[in-house]
């Protein structure tokens, strides 16, 4: 509790006899805590009372009417969970609301609880300065005019029932703890148990036991509540001066919504999104979407019987009736769909090509979606029997700003949730503005949305979608050119990687939110992410700074790259557009078909057919020579061995009878050609590498980043690393084998038996194989693909590979740069707005306190970003001044330039005793940068028929 000179911090009260009555209450506030050893007189500990009995009238009411209909009847025979929603809608509709004003009051003449307001009453002042124990009982009359939890709230304290509260918490308390625990996890169980220890040893003992925890809890609760709706109707003031950006309900704004414009003022905080589209930016905003299974909670976790009620505070979370929706919606799309488990089979014959809309083959297409079955088929789905809810999927824009939450209840990452995530921004933006969606599984969604109507036309032609940086291994390489940001036109340096750091934030609230109810859970969600949004706010102008940094950084390394080589500039886009064709043809128009393997498969059993040939015969010539013991069993031995053989013959002659004119060719020139057989067993080898290398990985991050684990789970893990560490050897031997097949084509080149523009395949460096990136040399097929024409620049010369990728560095690095000019102008832009509509706001004279610290908020805002953004160019004309005046600018620095407010500055008295150095804290701060952004977890308890299109 408080230890300030006045301590309130526990209250007692007891209700009226009568509702129209007043009555006068007796409240029991704890004294100054002085001495242990000083206690009431006759007693050996300290015990609180509790209320004084009312006769013939119970604590709580069984049925709740609210203080504006004293008159109505009461019943006192509902159960325990009626009880529970009455005394929530008491709270969420009568109380809660009529305290907005009073707190707001007692915040103004307390100055932000640094002080307790005058008080009415002559306080007692000792003139013998002993120390000396007292208590001090105040009255308070209860009516409905003046309930107790609006008087108790003008005396600095906040009650834990609306009608007849048995404890009161000091308001700096509550402040206090509300601070706490969005930085740590929330427990106030812990909180109210070390407090209870804390008393116990001073001499104070409570008269009941978890008393002070269901109370406390109570009474934390609905002052969260409380302030989240004070700051929203301080808000409401002022949001309606601001720019008005809405043509009514039936049409779509003009500008993005307000609340777009309050999630994300970098984004979407311009007052004229078209202002700046002479940049020719193909994108106008960047979201990622991504699902955590490990924010869960569990089904029914104390015998509950139904769900807790919802909370009177907005909510950044889907409403579940929309998500219901779009389930239909997907459903009747698809009609019926095949069972899970069903595999979807290409028919034999059908040749590759393209699907109405894609950009890739539906071979590779296929080859995504089998990959990501195959990885779900290894992971443990969250149990729909033991959580009633599984997970969450998040929509953040690239500045890690929640946009919406949606909650899910399936065991798999079905795709309506991404859908109504997707469709809900078009509601809120204008129909003209083009957003790219970075997701880990974006081909199969696209794939989807063309072949089904899931989204209008309208919404679907205005979404360009990419996969995140760090899940594009997974993805066939044809798929990683078309879709991979760093590869894709108007991403720039978005890594799509937001979500995963949402989730490293929100980890500390996975162990208390799996036994909270449905709405709690949602609240302290919500809360934390109110959290989140405000460090954002304050780091806004580090993050421009941070990323236009490292946008020149690379760009300048990218050009003197491109200058060391010796390669004609303007030769570099048009070889890449040719690679970017010659790799994007359907199979049945590339050498590398089907036929590789068939005509493999009419080798080995060719093979096989000889060995067979060779084991008849010797058996024949020991039977001529008479070397037989069991004559019996030896024709035995020799009729099967015929039997197989003609069964083989049988196979072989059916198989070779399949093939068309160009495979028989083909059939012929690999008997005749060590190389092409070298060669097809290259491609064996390379094609199990790589299927080796993503399974490893599949494996392997399933525990790297596993936030919650049990004893037993910890365990599991450990075993599978070692697992995992075991088959290793046969990646490194793989390694090898495709190496020496590697050398053997070399050799058989240099010697001139190869054909003619045969091309020499790279070999793997087994230096690194575990720590691949899509760009490394493994993913492609060079020399073994059996093209032997002449070879295009982009696959021969060496410089050109290397120019075309620093040239995809430098136009990523212009775009960054454009964009990042860009937002620096929507951030001043909107401060501009914001500040205008403060002063225009302030007429309301009973609320200049809180817009004045609205407002020395603001200009602290300036201060910190004025001087980390002011490197940055404009992309369009400004004023010099951001809105505060220089007064507001010179009061908020004096602040903000404190030592305790300075990054990386700390007081020269404490140098010498600080045991961690600066490099230290600067490589700590590096680790930290470099988990987050490495934080992939990818392919989240994918279900089978997520990918169902």
């Amino acid at each position: 509790m408080d230890g300030g000179p006045h301590p309130r911090n526990l209250a007692s009260t007891s209700t009226p006899a009568t509702p129209v009555r007043h009555h006068s209450q007796q409240i029991l506030v704890t004294p100054s805590m002085v001495k242990k050893h000083q206690k009431p007189r006759g007693s050996n500990a300290f015990h609180l009372p509790g209320p004084p009995p009312i006769l013939g009238r119970p604590l709580f009411y069984d049925d709740v009417h609210f203080f504006s209909d004293p008159s109505a009847p009461r019943s006192f025979h509902s159960n325990g969970r009626q009880k529970k929603f009455n005394l929530w809608q008491c709270w969420s509709n009568e109380v809660i609301p009529s305290l907005i004003g009073p707190y707001l009051t007692y915040q103004y003449k307390s100055s932000l609880l640094r002080h307790w307001p005058a008080s009415q009453n002559d306080d007692v002042e000792c003139t013998a300065s002993c120390h000396r124990r007292t208590l001090e009982v105040l009255n308070i009359d209860c009516c409905p005019c003046a309930p107790a939890p609006l008087q108790l709230l003008k005396l600095g304290l906040f009650a834990c029932a609306p009608i007849a509260p048995s404890l009161a918490v000091d308001l700096r308390v509550l402040e206090l703890v509300r601070t706490l625990f969005v930085w740590i996890t929330p427990n106030t169980t812990a909180w109210c148990e070390a407090l209870e220890v804390f008393l116990t040893a001073w001499g104070y003992k409570l008269s009941t036991k978890d008393n002070l925890r269901r109370r406390f809890s109570n009474a934390y609760h609905w002052y969260s509540v409380l302030v989240t709706n004070a700051g929203d109707h301080i808000y409401s003031l002022i949001s309606p001066h601001l720019p008005s950006r809405s043509l009514g309900d039936e049409v779509l704004p003009a500008q993005p919504s307000d609340y777009l414009r309050s999630r994300c003022p970098v984004c979407f905080g311009m007052q004229d999104w078209q202002k700046d589209h002479g940049s020719h930016l193909k994108l106008d905003c960047h979201v990622c979407i991504d699902a955590c299974f490990t924010q869960k909670w569990s089904a029914n976790s104390r015998g509950a019987d139904g769900l807790d009620p919802p909370n009177p505070t907005q909510s950044v979370f889907i409403s579940d009736e929309e998500v219901a929706q779009m389930e239909a919606h997907v459903r009747a799309c698809r009609g019926s769909l095949p069972g899970r488990g069903t595999k979807h089979k290409k028919p034999e014959g059908d040749k590759d090509g393209y699907e109405d809309g894609m950009r890739i083959p539906v071979s590779t297409l296929d080859a995504c979606r089998e990959s990501f079955l195959a990885a779900d088929e290894k992971r443990e789905k969250a149990s729909t029997c033991l959580f009633t809810d599984t997970g969450i999927m998040a929509l953040l824009c690239h500045h890690d700003c929640v946009l919406w939450l949606v909650n899910m209840t399936s065991a798999g990452e079905k795709q309506y949730y991404a859908l109504a995530l997707i469709k809900k921004p078009f509601k809120h933006l204008p129909p003209t503005m083009t957003i790219g969606i970075l997701y880990d599984i974006a081909c199969q969604l696209e794939r989807s949305c063309l072949k089904y109507p899931l989204l209008k036309q309208g919404v679907l032609s205005h979404i360009v979608f990419s996969i995140s940086v760090f899940h594009t291994y997974g993805h066939q390489w044809p798929c990683q050119l078309i879709y991979r940001p760093r590869k894709c036109e108007g991403f720039g340096l978005s890594d799509g990687e937001g979500c995963e750091r949402l989730w490293s934030a929100l980890k500390m609230l996975i162990p208390p939110l799996w036994v909270s109810g449905y709405h709690q859970c949602l609240f302290v969600l919500n809360a934390q992410v109110q959290h989140l949004d405000g460090k954002n706010l304050d780091t806004f102008g580090k993050w421009l700074s941070r990323r236009w940094t490292r946008c020149q950084t690379k760009k300048s390394s990218a050009e003197h790259a491109l200058q060391q080589l010796s390669v004609d500039e303007a030769n570099i886009c048009p070889e890449w557009r040719a690679q970017v064709e010659h790799q994007m043809k359907p199979l049945s128009r590339r050498s590398k078909t089907n036929n590789d393997e068939q005509i493999s498969k009419i080798l080995t059993l060719e093979r096989t057919l000889s060995n067979l040939d060779d084991s008849v015969r010797a058996l024949e010539m020991q039977l001529c020579a008479g070397n037989t013991f069991n004559i019996v069993d030896f024709n035995l031995r020799l009729a099967d061995e015929r039997t197989y053989r003609s069964k083989v013959a049988d196979t072989l002659r059916r198989w070779k009878a399949a093939l068309g004119i160009r495979q028989l060719t083909d059939l012929q020139q690999l008997r005749c050609s060590i190389f092409l057989q070298i060669r097809l067993d290259a491609q064996a080898v390379k094609a199990r590498l790589h299927e080796h290398l993503r399974q490893r990985k599949f494996e392997i991050e399933r525990f790297e980043w596993s936030y919650c684990q049990t004893v037993n789970e910890h365990k599991l893990h450990v075993h599978a690393e070692a697992s995992i560490q075991q088959r290793n050897p046969t990646i490194q031997k793989l390694v090898t084998s495709y190496n020496n097949l590697c050398g053997k084509l070399i050799d058989l080149i240099r010697r001139g038996k190869a054909p003619a523009g045969a091309i020499a395949p790279h070999s793997i460096s087994s230096t690194g194989i575990f720590q691949l990136d899509v760009d490394d040399d493994i993913w492609q097929d060079v020399g073994l693909d059996g093209n032997d024409m002449a070879p295009p620049a982009w696959l021969a010369d060496e410089n050109m590979h290397a120019a075309i990728k620093f040239q995809l560095e430098v136009d990523q690095c212009n775009e960054e740069g454009v964009r990042i000019m860009r937002e620096h102008c929507v951030l001043q832009e909107w401060m501009m707005a914001e500040w205008d509509a403060l002063q225009e706001a302030r007429t309301c004279a009973d609320l200049c306190f809180h817009f004045d610290l609205r407002a020395h908020l603001l200009s602290g805002l300036v201060v910190h970003w004025q001087s980390q953004v002011r490197p940055i160019p404009c992309a369009w004309p400004l004023p010099d001044s951001w809105g505060p005046t220089p007064n507001d600018l010179a009061e908020a620095a004096n602040m903000y330039y404190q030592p305790s407010c300075l990054d990386g500055t700390a007081a020269v008295y404490d140098s010498e005793n600080d045991w961690e150095s600066d490099d230290e804290r600067e490589n700590d701060e590096l680790i930290d940068e470099l988990e987050e952004a490495a934080l992939a977890g990818a392919y989240m308890d994918l279900d089978s028929d997520s990918y169902d299109i």
